[in-house]
């Protein structure tokens, strides 16, 4: 894929992601006029760059091209939202499954079933319909919802882990499992002092 290939092929993907922020900052609006409180924390937006589709497509054992990309690669566009709660993830999850032009193509609860490795998060991959003079198509946009203490987590194990080969595999995979545990508790002790 040529650089201006990736860009006319990245922009209804830009398009589908922008779409899905503004629908989760006016839900978080309405929340907050109708219960003075907001659910969602942060909200963090990305486009996949250029190298990093290129390198996912050769991980898959798949020619890299827009074709492929299009067909096989759902996270192209992708939006971060941060939550206080675990129920303000299961309701803005709820919330944004009603409006009827989403389709949901893809759900994994990873809170309710975390990853071996301790990884806590929701995902969903929403197909979002972005509107042309010749008509209308719809992009996938992954959401990954998380508490502040998984995204610490994620966080942290993604800059310790990510495309690196540790030599203290073994014992590190062990810690970070227990630091999961640890910041699952806490969370859940926050979690009874808000709900006094």
């Amino acid at each position: 894929m040529t650089e201006q290939e990736y860009i006319e092929f990245i922009q209804p993907y830009i398009d589908a992601g922008e779409n899905i922020m503004t629908r989760l900052q006016a839900l978080n609006k309405d929340y907050r006029r109708k219960y003075q409180n907001y659910p969602i924390y942060n909200l963090q937006q990305r486009i996949k760059k250029k190298q990093s589709i290129h390198d996912k497509l050769t991980r898959l054992d798949l020619e890299t091209s827009a074709d492929n990309a299009r067909t096989y690669l759902k996270d192209i566009a992708g939006i971060r939202v941060i939550c206080y709660f675990i129920n303000d993830i299961y309701h803005t999850v709820e919330t944004i499954k009603k409006q009827t032009d989403l389709v949901v193509i893809k759900e994994c609860d990873y809170i309710s079933v975390p990853k071996h490795n301790g990884y806590r998060s929701y995902h969903i991959v929403l197909g979002t319909p972005v509107y042309y003079e010749e008509g209308m198509e719809y992009f996938p946009v992954e959401i990954q919802l998380r508490t502040m203490s998984m995204d610490f987590w994620a966080s942290m194990e993604h800059r310790i882990c990510y495309k690196k080969n540790p030599d203290n595999k073994n014992a590190l995979a062990g810690d970070l499992l227990a630091y999961a545990e640890q910041l699952k508790e806490i969370e859940s002790n926050f979690e009874k002092h808000y709900d006094k």
